[in-house]
């Protein structure tokens, strides 16, 4: 199971999601930890049984136990804050936006993790999710913490390609009758 595994799975007519997939993760200036924490979070958040598959053994080796177990949380509590912010955002009764969430979120305050590496993870959740006001919401707390727009930028590429490469690969075994 690795990253190898699943570029040689791409077919022939999505050879720019082979090549991005190796460019994207293999060739990243991202700390380790960043990385491999989005490429985790960024394969759950994908929904995708194969690119799950490939990329969880190669995150977990190359992540502590605190920072695998943050990656996994970051990327289920987005799962859950996109719909809901996503929706509030949507509505014309800005009302909403008056209301009390009432959800529970601790992990966001308490993530076991550097919050910035929580924060990028939570992000590149978002933008696979497509919710406006949770990107620009951590995009704004990456930006305070220092990081600069290129750093975000190649986490949201990875997300883009991971995302890609698993409705890729899904659609593949779907029409293979798997």
């Amino acid at each position: 199971m690795s990253l190898d595994n699943l570029k040689s799975a791409v077919p022939d007519y999505a050879k720019d999601l082979k090549l991005n997939l190796g460019s994207v993760i293999g060739n990243s200036d991202l700390p380790a930890q960043q990385l491999w924490g989005t490429v985790l979070a960024t394969a759950i958040a994908s929904r995708s049984p194969i690119v799950l598959r490939e990329l969880e053994p190669e995150a977990k080796a190359n992540l502590s136990p605190e920072a695998y177990t943050a990656a996994k949380a970051a990327a289920a509590v987005m799962a859950m804050n996109n719909v809901y912010y996503r929706t509030r955002h949507l509505l014309s009764d800005h009302e909403y936006g008056n209301l009390r969430a009432g959800l529970r979120m601790n992990v966001i305050g308490n993530p076991g993790v550097d919050k910035v590496d929580f924060e990028l993870w939570s992000f590149v959740v978002s933008a696979i999710n497509g919710c406006g006001m949770c990107l620009d919401s951590h995009e704004q707390v990456l930006r305070k913490a220092g990081l600069d727009r290129e750093t975000i930028q190649e986490a949201f590429k990875i997300a883009a390609v991971v995302q890609a490469v698993g409705a890729t690969l899904d659609a593949e075994a779907v029409l293979a009758g798997q």
